[in-house]
């Protein structure tokens, strides 16, 4: 099956996952807040390749977008999630403490924010 057809598909699970990440917000999960803000973003920007017919590998929000060519407002956002994909997971990536002992309300605002900028993004491509 084509990637083309698939790209909605993607851009549907990426609201999901920011509808998701705002429900961690509610109950202050920051870190997961942050992860699930940087999944959203990633699908967004992959249905954009995918609606374009690129073929995507990689989970890096900035690399995809640079592969499609895509720089800007996206770009650094995707810069800033991408800080979000090991280290709001992993106790390993941070030099002390648990992913969510370390991570603020206003990491998690900003993340849902950069997040709907790329999703944002996506609706305006795929015409949806």
């Amino acid at each position: 099956m084509s990637t083309k057809i698939r790209a909605n598909d993607w851009l549907k699970q990426a609201q999901s996952d920011l509808e998701y990440a705002k429900d961690g917000l509610r109950s202050e999960r920051y870190s997961h807040v942050c992860f699930m803000a940087q999944q959203a973003a990633e699908k967004a920007i992959k249905s954009i390749g995918f609606f374009h017919e690129y073929q995507i590998r990689g989970h890096s929000i900035s690399a995809i977008a640079k592969q499609i060519g895509i720089n800007g407002e996206i770009m650094s956002a995707g810069q800033k999630l991408d800080l979000y994909y090991i280290s709001a997971r992993y106790p390993d990536a941070l030099p002390a403490g648990a992913p969510f002992e370390m991570f603020s309300k206003d990491q998690a605002v900003e993340a849902l924010k950069l997040a709907q900028l790329v999703i944002d993004r996506a609706v305006a491509e795929l015409h949806v």
